[in-house]
């Protein structure tokens, strides 16, 4: 059988560009920090995404376009992973992050501006949990530089919340 050699020169980039994870088992806490932090950035880049449209207050916009592109930045690093350990991407809201998103669709003003506020900050103190935690614990040398790294991004953007949720 002969082989395309453009077929061998883009596997031999696509092992050198994979995460060393491909070579080795994941750990399930690994796989379950990943589903966790990907759905996380589903749910933020949606609920952010309406902020956008409807907030009332011009920094509250900031802060959401600011949690657009860091999120999608953070699925953009996470998306090797997931590819190398068969793991799929959540494209939807989980179940109540859907219910967040239907309360915040009836609401205008200061009344979105505070409940998206609180669902925003109440999430990113909880991903900032789990971020601490797998840092700590990430087997794979690859994806703990990479949790180890983001982590000071969501802590930044805990803290950015915080800020604006004591001001409303």
């Amino acid at each position: 059988m002969k082989r395309s050699p453009g077929l061998l020169w883009i596997a031999a980039i696509a092992a050198f560009y994979m995460p060393a994870t491909t070579r080795a088992a994941v750990s399930g806490g690994d796989r379950a920090f990943l589903i966790e932090a990907m759905q996380s950035n589903v749910n933020v880049i949606a609920l952010s995404t309406l902020a956008v449209k409807r907030a009332a207050k011009p920094e509250l916009k900031d802060f959401a376009q600011k949690m657009i592109t860091d999120h999608k930045m953070l699925q953009k690093k996470l998306r090797p992973f997931a590819m190398a350990w068969s793991v799929s991407a959540p494209a939807h809201l989980d179940a109540a992050h859907h219910d967040a998103y239907r309360k915040l669709q009836k609401l205008r003003g200061s009344a979105f501006d505070k409940q998206y506020i609180d669902v925003t900050d109440k999430d990113h103190n909880d991903i900032l949990v789990a971020f601490t935690h797998e840092a700590n614990v990430a087997s794979d040398p690859d994806f703990k530089s990479t949790v180890v790294s983001e982590k000071s991004v969501i802590a930044a953007h805990t803290n950015m919340a915080d800020d604006l949720k004591s001001k409303l």
